[in-house]
């Protein structure tokens, strides 16, 4: 019962500070789709992914994120034009070769969905979004994209969650009953630069101001708001040997007030096969990961996060599992080719 109060305080008070209101992900590297609208239809075929992140573990009501994302291309010509450009037997399938042939993208649009669900003890946050992009390229092996998304955010505290007996922590929503729902439209954008060597994305979250109260007006000592978060990513590719890939990235989330937080993972991967990574969030804590192409369909990758803060006192750390579906894919591709 400690734990849960100070938990249900802590997350209370982050609100009303208008600190950190999205979820954190380790993978995003395999799926920057989630953070960035840019990336609708990236590739030449539909891609779904189903996601389940418990965060640390062993501490009760702590948070735990869930998502489904759905997007593909919409008049895009196939890069694979040529018979040679089909894989050759006996040959790394993302080899020098492949990425020496690597062309831009040709000029198309993508459509796709998210819809997520986060829910921390009292607190749980739907949201669903439909997302536009459109790619061109820039030169013959560079591509730009620009998009956006637009949906809606729900937010609700089940007000029975606050009562701790004697200790009343919210008098605004103490007396009330049941589940108290906000929702609010809500809207994200970004860019994304791509080529065979590296990418850069930049993108806005939760970009529509709307205040986050359920005291309905009756008492409002200090009002709370979300708050943008912007995400920057970046990374770049190492050809090692002839069948190793090696993908150091970043991700830097601004979110005021709160200070800059610094993400690092590198992925070594395997052909088109297999990949292992590992990586570091600044002040917080490591994480490592590894995942594996089923088939050309289906692809699976497995997170663990080892907090180092405070929390680690209570914590067994975190997991978090992907699941990816690849609709359509005609051309076998069994690994995505922009988004790495």
């Amino acid at each position: 019962m400690k734990k849960l109060l100070i938990l249900g305080s802590c997350v209370l008070i982050a609100f009303t500070a208008r600190a950190q209101q999205k979820p954190h992900y380790t993978q995003y590297i395999l799926n920057q789709y989630i953070v960035n609208p840019a990336l609708t239809g990236i590739e030449n075929y539909t891609d779904i992914k189903l996601s389940h992140r418990h965060q640390w573990t062993g501490i009760q009501d702590a948070p735990v994120t869930s998502y489904l994302t759905i997007h593909g291309p919409i008049g895009k010509k196939d890069y694979r034009t040529t018979a040679t450009s089909f894989e050759v037997p006996g040959e790394n399938p993302r080899g020098k070769q492949y990425w020496q042939d690597y062309t831009s993208a040709e000029p198309h649009h993508g459509v796709g969905l998210q819809v997520i669900n986060d829910v921390t003890g009292p607190l749980s946050n739907f949201s669903a979004y439909g997302t536009y992009a459109y790619h061109i390229g820039l030169t013959p092996r560079t591509s730009l994209s620009g998009g956006f998304g637009a949906g809606i955010s729900r937010i609700s505290l089940d007000a029975e969650k606050l009562d701790f007996g004697s200790t009343v922590v919210d008098p605004a929503v103490y007396a009330q009953n049941g589940v108290l729902n906000k929702t609010r439209f809500d809207m994200m954008a970004g860019l994304y630069l791509y080529s065979p060597d590296y990418f850069i994305g930049l993108s806005a979250q939760q970009i529509v101001p709307s205040k986050i109260d359920f005291s309905n007006n009756a008492i409002r000592p200090k009002e709370g708001k979300s708050v943008p978060h912007i995400f920057a990513t970046a990374g770049y590719r190492f050809l090692v040997g002839y069948d190793f890939n090696l993908i150091p990235s970043i991700m830097v989330k601004y979110i005021n007030p709160m200070p800059t937080q610094i993400e690092a993972n590198v992925k070594l991967q395997y052909q088109d096969f297999l990949w292992v990574g590992a990586g570091y969030r600044y002040k917080d804590g490591f994480n490592g990961m590894l995942g594996v192409n089923v088939s050309n369909t289906v692809n699976v990758g497995y997170a663990y996060d080892y907090t180092t803060s405070r929390l680690n006192n209570f914590s067994k750390g975190t997991h978090e599992i992907i699941l990816g579906f690849l609709l359509n894919n005609k051309y076998d591709d069994s690994c995505p080719r922009n988004v790495w």
